[in-house]
């Protein structure tokens, strides 16, 4: 008789047990399907921000081209405009050689007024020979040796400050062209049309 009771106990635990065993399928069914939902959250996260990256990495990627064709196009103007000049600062060397030149006919033809000064005094002993009513020619005659000495230094003056400006200008074609030579190299770098 003492075996008897132990059966309905043990058929009552076993239902327990089963009852506590669904339980802990289910509440273990509930956190792999929470664990699950978690990681698909974190999956679509990760989607959108992968998406997210490629289009701003686009939108970069769109910027860069757009300055880099911005700046091809404007280091084409700037050596067009770099060739512009040198092209006018080679016409203006030209013409300071050519003033140079005429600079240096006039300063042989000034250094004739000494020649010219010369004469003057012998007219005006000459004068002074011919009476007392030139004496007014004379004086004139003075004042015209004076301002021809004048203009002679002034001529001269000018003609230094003419070979200083064309050194000048020399200066400046070279130092443009040297500053063009960044640009040409930035254009065979890049040879956009």
């Amino acid at each position: 008789m003492a075996g008897e009771p132990q059966e309905p106990s043990t058929g009552a635990d076993d239902t327990v047990l089963q009852q506590q065993y669904l339980r802990a399928l289910s509440s273990f069914e509930g956190i792999v399907l929470s664990q699950i939902d978690v990681k698909n959250a974190l999956g679509d996260r990760l989607n959108y921000s992968i998406r997210a990256g490629l289009i701003i990495l686009s939108v970069i990627a769109f910027s860069i081209l757009i300055l880099l064709l911005t700046l091809s196009s404007q280091i084409n103007r700037i050596s067009g405009v770099v060739g512009a000049m040198n092209t006018h600062f080679s016409a203006i060397t030209l013409r300071m050689d050519e003033i140079t030149e005429n600079l240096a006919s006039m300063e042989v033809q000034v250094a004739q007024l000494q020649s010219i000064e010369q004469s003057t005094a012998t007219m005006q002993v000459e004068m002074e020979q011919i009476g007392t009513s030139m004496t007014t020619i004379q004086a004139s005659v003075l004042n015209v040796g004076g301002h021809m000495a004048g203009a002679r230094q002034n001529v001269e003056n000018i003609s230094l400050t003419m070979g200083a400006m064309n050194n000048e200008v020399q200066g400046m074609g070279a130092e443009m062209h040297r500053m063009a030579k960044p640009a040409r190299t930035m254009n065979n770098i890049f040879p956009f049309p």
